[in-house]
């Protein structure tokens, strides 16, 4: 979740309320490169960092040095392990056998899984990165280029044509930097190493049954640390759950096939809840003087009822229908802009659970319809704080008794509402907007 001026969610934060990890952040931030050709070997294998050997900052006791070597050298006894579970997928012995043949672990996940970034990005750089001219120009090409695919997908799922094209753009920038590491291997590592292992034991044993059943190959199963494939990312139980053949063609191959993953996600979408015809949501205007106590995913009202309390389009046109309902998101409290957020930014969030994120592929799809950027200004001037100013923040909070949390520097709802309660207090905007002036004042300075 994004609270104040920075997106402070970590992909494994991301990862553990949803089944989508932030893959974007690997490719785009980090720099990850771009997809290998067929039959590449996985960078991943070879080319990234080693391990750390370091502690996880989560201080999970899994996370520990020797608890991940002593997991590491139990590997190959672990993926064998697993086979039973294989079996009752209906996946054979032979297969599996093939598949896991020389697997080994990839202990820099460890240090992915835990990453703690000092710095995180604030919402403004982090929508310029995603949402920029040179992307919009080639995601109208995609639109044109497979304009005959779009149509159908729409007529068979009711999905707005424009998110999926912006999901497929943002996550691998149209299938550019789909990430390139084996996903058997990394799931497989996760599945028998670290603190998730439960989770990823699924994904990995799906991740072998996609390639049992011959939807895929090997080849193209590449993707981020955490086994999101394809341009729109999907993990191993996602694709079990949402894939579908498109064509017809027997394979649901969402990877090198534009009709399958167009269908596939906008069938993720739709059985996510999509309501066709509906925006994601409407840039506002919020009056002086508002209670943003008020500004709060569990606060749905009508739009005409956000209206009588003074909240306008920031077009200044009027909302096409007015009883729809919808919450007030301030992702940079009142110093920036407000956005009334309808279902369909739900079933965003469904797909990625940042409210970044899902404003990233909003936004990104109106520009994509020829729509303008936004129309408030962000508060630029703002300092991002340091991973050492959240904890700290956190830890102050959890003094005035306000924050009730276990302080680790991420940001949450819970930090939020700990944070709004204090600005009440000292009567600042009640925003949750964590500026280096709200930790001055908690300081007692």
């Amino acid at each position: 979740m994004v609270v104040g001026a920075a997106f402070a969610m970590s992909p494994v934060e991301a990862q553990a309320q949803s089944g989508n990890p932030l893959s974007f952040l690997d490719s785009i931030f980090n720099n990850s490169g771009q997809r290998p050709a067929p039959g590449a070997p996985a960078s991943g294998s070879s080319a990234s960092p080693p391990w750390s050997g370091e502690d996880g900052a989560s201080g999970h006791p899994l996370m520990t040095a020797p608890a991940i070597r002593e997991a590491a050298a139990n590997f190959d006894n672990c993926v064998a392990g697993l086979w039973p579970d294989a079996a009752r997928r209906g996946i054979s012995e032979q297969n599996y056998r093939d598949i896991t043949a020389g697997l080994t672990p990839d202990l820099r996940l460890m240090d992915l899984m835990d990453s703690q970034p000092e710095f995180t990005k604030a919402i403004w750089d982090y929508l310029d990165i995603l949402v920029n001219d040179n992307r919009a120009a080639k995601g109208r090409e995609v639109l044109a280029q497979y304009k005959t695919i779009f149509d159908a997908a729409e007529r068979a799922y009711g999905v707005d044509r424009y998110i999926i094209a912006s999901i497929w753009g943002i996550e691998s920038n149209y299938s550019t930097m789909i990430g390139d590491r084996d996903v058997v291997r990394s799931t497989a590592t996760l599945a028998c190493v670290g603190r998730r292992q439960a989770y990823f034991k699924d994904e990995f044993l799906t991740a072998v049954e996609i390639l049992h059943r011959g939807d895929l190959r090997r080849d193209q199963l590449k993707g981020s640390w955490a086994g999101a494939f394809g341009p729109t990312q999907f993990m191993p139980t996602a694709f079990k759950r949402f894939a579908v053949d498109g064509d017809g063609d027997g394979r649901r191959d969402v990877v090198d096939n534009p009709t399958d993953l167009i269908f596939s996600t906008a069938n993720n979408l739709k059985k996510d809840g999509w309501q066709s015809g509906q925006p994601w949501g409407y840039e506002v205007v919020v009056p002086q003087g508002f209670n943003y106590m008020q500004a709060d995913r569990a606060k749905m009202l009508t739009l005409a009822q956000w209206e009588q309390m003074g909240l306008k389009r920031a077009n200044g046109q009027p909302f096409p229908r007015s009883g729809e309902k919808a919450y007030l998101l301030a992702p940079a409290g009142a110093q920036g802009p407000g956005f009334l957020m309808m279902q369909n930014f739900r079933v965003i969030m469904k797909y990625n659970p940042a409210e970044a994120y899902a404003l990233a592929i909003g936004h990104f799809a109106d520009r994509l319809r020829g729509g303008p950027p936004f129309v408030q200004p962000w508060p630029r001037q703002e300092r991002v704080l340091s991973r050492a100013e959240r904890l700290e923040l956190q830890q102050l909070l959890v003094q005035r008794g306000l924050y009730k949390g276990t302080p680790d520097g991420q940001f949450g709802s819970m930090t939020r509402e700990a944070l709004r309660n204090f600005q009440a207090s000292i009567g600042m905007p009640a925003d949750g907007f964590a500026t280096s002036e709200v930790l001055d004042r908690l300081r007692g300075r």
